[in-house]
């Protein structure tokens, strides 16, 4: 697979890294013809591992006094989650930290309307609209990640700090239990 930099990143993710003062992200900017919907699939198209990967996951969190009840979609609150690609979210963690009633993952739509963009393209920020940002402590176990440039076809790195403050991101401890023993174990 070959990949080449430029700027095939989504319009409204360029804008965005425009107005943060990062339009020097665009040139790090990957573009391949397969795509990488999955954080499997970007990894292998980056040579990088799995936990380089950040996945930007919404989810609808009902009845949190931490989130804005104006911007309901669907019923629930959409909350965007930050985690590496090689573990999976433990949603009753993030019900916890929001203090919500119940969390769920959010639908197609809820993440086009909330975000801009399709699931499997989700950068970490550059949204249509603001949402709450919750960035698994295990992003920062890496020097750099890899995330969506706003399209199934394109990633940009960044250091894993970096992204998490550009995302307005609060650091918490969201992923399942197994992954974070085991990621203490291996010295992650």
């Amino acid at each position: 697979m070959t990949s080449s930099p430029h700027t095939d990143a989504h319009p409204r993710f360029a804008e965005a890294l425009r107005e943060l003062g990062l339009e020097s992200v665009l040139s790090g900017v990957r573009s391949f013809p397969d795509a990488t919907r999955t954080a499997a699939q970007a990894a292998e198209a980056v040579g990088c591992a799995l936990g380089e990967i950040v996945k930007s996951l919404i989810f609808a969190a009902w009845g949190s006094p931490l989130l804005e009840r104006s911007r309901e979609l669907g019923g629930g609150v959409p909350v965007l989650v930050l985690m590496d690609g090689a573990s999976r979210v433990d949603m009753e963690l993030v019900r916890r930290e929001l203090g919500a009633e119940k969390v769920t993952r959010a639908n197609a739509d809820v993440v086009r309307e909330t975000t801009g963009y399709a699931i499997g393209g989700v950068p970490p920020f550059g949204h249509r609209t603001r949402t709450r940002v919750l960035a698994d402590r295990g992003l920062l176990d890496h020097a750099l990640v890899w995330a969506a440039a706003g399209t199934p076809h394109t990633v940009f790195p960044m250091d894993p700090k970096d992204l998490v403050a550009h995302a307005g991101g609060t650091l918490v401890d969201v992923r399942e239990a197994g992954e974070i023993r085991e990621a203490r174990e291996s010295g992650r």
